[in-house]
């Protein structure tokens, strides 16, 4: 049966290319709060966009089967009621959160799984933004968020890149929740996209297993670059000039650490973008990982920018590429595992049926409550 077997390895390599993307993720935040140095053994900690990069994938997830129980639902709305739970168990603003979400006094609330998971529990540094907003949630929507530019309305969005073209949009909706300044929301769009890019490119034909791997990464950045204009006009002449130029200086001088500085010289959403192409760009080798990892985080902004240079190697090479070494100590490897699985399951099957079809996983909708 050809064609089972040519659907098999279609859905291993999503599979593997989402995993890669999730978990890459965070070894990026990782090594890049650690400035590239980790301790010999033991545990490695989430940084905090990892930990809000967990509650933008269950926020889709739980937005999926909302829209697939009730036929209408506001996915960004859905996403900050999972950024509203990450606060509550943070300690952040805890009876504000329950006057918004948990006003008739409900047991089970925060509900869902990641809300029984102690490490997300646990403060992994600051998102200043993101907190300041969510401290403003009974002022509504509109006015919740600060002029921020910084890199967490980007690195926590990036899961929003396995939706597809048609709802990567979403992310600049999912920035603007905290973070009002345009070229934050903007920056946000452009790094779902290229790591959409990198999670549906087709590995170029010819040459040896690492010649592939390297063209696959570079060919997938280009292509996403190039498709920027067309994405809902989000990018002015001038944005997409300077990512033009971050990888076109990748291909021909790359690991320059002066060039690094200069192209993030901060902790801002674009900077993060900018630096974490340059550096996927420059170690585009599947045999590069680490390094790349290593080199994006000697960035003045290195956490930022090591988090989307990660998130772009893995979704290009998938999670066999990720050192087994580190995902192995990685304290939210099983938790981003499993969300990368989930995420894929409910756009491609809704396991929790739907208003007027059963489903088939009686425990989806504990899991992911759909309001």
């Amino acid at each position: 049966m050809p064609h089972a077997k040519d659907a098999q390895r279609e859905l291993f390599s999503r599979q593997s290319r989402v995993r890669g993307m999730m978990l890459g993720l965070a070894l990026g935040d990782t090594l890049g709060v650690a400035r590239g140095k980790l301790p010999a053994t033991g545990p490695l900690r989430a940084g905090v966009s990892t930990q809000l990069a967990c509650f933008t994938a269950e926020g889709i997830v739980r937005a999926q089967v909302r829209g697939h129980h009730k036929g209408i639902c506001y996915g960004p709305g859905v996403v900050l009621h999972a950024y509203c739970r990450w606060a509550h168990l943070q300690g952040i603003e805890v009876e504000k959160m329950r006057r918004r979400w948990n006003s008739h006094g409900s047991a089970a609330w925060p509900d869902g799984w990641l809300a029984g998971v102690p490490a997300l529990a646990e403060r992994r540094g600051s998102a200043p933004a993101t907190v300041t907003a969510l401290s403003r949630i009974e002022e509504g929507y509109e006015r919740m968020a600060t002029g921020s530019r910084g890199c967490h309305a980007l690195t926590r969005s990036l899961p929003v890149a396995v939706t597809g073209t048609g709802s990567i949009a979403q992310a600049g909706a999912l920035a603007a929740l905290t973070h009002g300044d345009p070229a934050a929301q903007a920056a946000t769009v452009h790094a779902a996209l290229l790591a959409h890019h990198c999670l549906t490119h087709v590995l170029p034909q010819g040459g040896g297993p690492s010649a592939q791997s390297a063209g696959c990464v570079r060919e997938a950045l280009h292509a996403g670059i190039a498709a920027l204009p067309d994405v809902g006009g989000r990018i002015s002449d001038d944005e997409h000039g300077r990512l033009v130029a971050a990888f076109r200086h990748a291909v021909d001088e790359p690991a320059d650490p002066g060039r690094l500085a200069r192209l993030a010289p901060d902790a801002t959403a674009p900077a993060a973008l900018l630096g974490g192409v340059y550096a996927a760009a420059s170690f585009p080798d599947r045999a590069g990982f680490r390094a790349a990892l290593e080199f994006a985080a000697s960035a003045p902004g290195g956490d930022s920018v090591a988090c989307v240079t990660g998130a772009l190697l893995g979704a290009a090479h998938g999670a066999e590429v990720l050192p087994v070494d580190l995902v192995s100590r990685h304290e939210l490897a099983w938790v981003l595992d499993t969300l990368a699985r989930d995420l894929l399951l409910e756009l491609d099957d809704s396991p929790s049926g739907s208003e007027y079809i059963p489903g088939w996983d009686p425990h989806w909708w504990s899991r992911y409550p759909g309001w």
